[in-house]
């Protein structure tokens, strides 16, 4: 897909220097967020844009794929507390002649936390600052914060339409801008038979695969509790679990797995890399997150973009990317739904899967590939760019 540029802006740019964006993550201990950084920051046109990182400190395994881009990469403090005030103020104007230094024309924050360090930063070194709201925290102990954070932004990239509605409504410098995803790395595969292996599933095994790293939040809880009253019907299902389990909830659902009797049915698998080869042994997918919602959740695309059935809960982000499919969404923390679900899916053939993954592979390709987020940034840019 071919980003097509308002001819003025496009001889705007041109005529003068291509505009420097760079983007801010606190660091890339966890790929989540810094895949997504990553993936926009290197398909940006380079005719168009010159692109920077800074981050807090250069540790973490996707540091070292950051660093193979050949993005520049600056490790600065860019954010300060706030509390006393006098020197809070003091650190921020610090910030500012750090940032000026790197002189970028917009800095755009991948930070998911209340901040208002960074864009007051921003402000003093006369720099357009936006940020990308990514998660469904807003009120409490950070409402003040979330508000002059919003209040400083230039402008606010939103991930879905209930952050809109709840978060922003009226505010007209927001741009809705939903994660994408790689529609090639992410494509129909034939099982991967070295995992298969590797964790004892049997070729006449069914697999049901939820990937997320383990908390609270994600409901896995809710999901075993589902399984163990869909499993005895169904003994050739066996649910995979993908995501790092070594943490205080994910001792208790290793707990929880053996309560129910599902020692020999449910695998943890932990923390794993190549998820596309993961997700190419499963028939369906599930993402049973609670209530408080998600953003634009990726690993939902991605499944779908691998040709997968999926099942999810009726959450904000999840709501957006299956409104066209409500049949297969459940209402959140209520395994009682989600087993029923479950049942209706478990009857159908692989061949009835895969038709259903196939349909879901057409809305990714034609609503979320990487490709849009980034044409959609470019054009945030530019008509950021052109105020002045």
């Amino acid at each position: 897909m071919g980003v097509v540029y308002p001819l003025f802006l496009s001889e705007m740019v041109s005529a003068t220097k291509r505009i420097k964006i760079l983007y801010t993550i606190p660091n890339f201990d966890s790929a989540g967020s810094g895949k997504a950084l990553l993936h926009v920051a290197k398909r940006l046109n380079p005719d168009l844009f010159e692109v920077h990182i800074a981050c807090f400190h250069d540790r973490g395994d996707f540091f070292k794929v950051v660093e193979t881009s050949g993005i520049p990469i600056h490790i600065i403090p860019y954010t300060t507390t706030m509390k006393p005030y006098f020197k809070g103020l003091l650190g921020c104007y610090r910030i500012s002649r750090r940032l000026k230094r790197i002189r970028p024309d917009i800095i755009h924050s991948f930070h998911y936390a209340a901040d208002y360090s960074e864009p007051l930063a921003a402000k003093m070194a006369g720099i357009k600052w936006v940020f990308t709201k990514k998660n469904m925290n807003w009120g409490g102990s950070s409402k003040n914060a979330w508000h002059l954070r919003t209040r400083l932004a230039s402008t606010i990239a939103v991930q879905n339409t209930d952050m809109m509605r709840q978060f922003f409504g009226g505010i007209k410098k927001t741009t809705l801008i939903p994660r994408g995803v790689d529609t090639r790395l992410f494509s129909p595969k034939a099982p991967n038979s070295d995992i298969r292996n590797k964790w004892r599933i049997a070729d006449s095994d069914r697999v049901l695969m939820c990937v997320a790293n383990l908390v609270p939040v994600k409901g896995i809880d809710v999901l075993l509790k589902a399984f163990a009253m869909s499993i005895e019907a169904y003994p050739s299902w066996k649910l995979l679990i993908v995501g790092e389990h070594n943490n205080d909830y994910g001792n208790e659902m290793l707990k929880l797995q053996s309560q129910l009797g599902l020692d020999e049915s449910v695998i943890f698998c932990g923390r794993q890399r190549q998820i596309v080869d993961y997700l190419s042994i499963a028939e369906m997918v599930v993402m049973p997150t609670l209530d408080r919602g998600e953003g634009s959740p990726v690993s939902l695309l991605e499944a779908m973009a691998t040709g997968k059935n999926v099942l999810a809960s009726n959450v904000s982000g999840i709501r957006d990317q299956l409104v066209d499919y409500p049949e297969h969404l459940v209402e959140a923390g209520n395994s009682e739904a989600l087993a029923t679900a479950f049942h209706t899916n478990f009857e159908l053939s692989r061949t009835e899967h895969l038709e259903k993954g196939e349909i879901f592979r057409k809305h990714v390709l034609k609503h979320y590939p990487i490709e849009l987020e980034v044409e959609r940034c470019e054009q945030l840019y530019l008509k950021l760019h052109e105020r002045r």
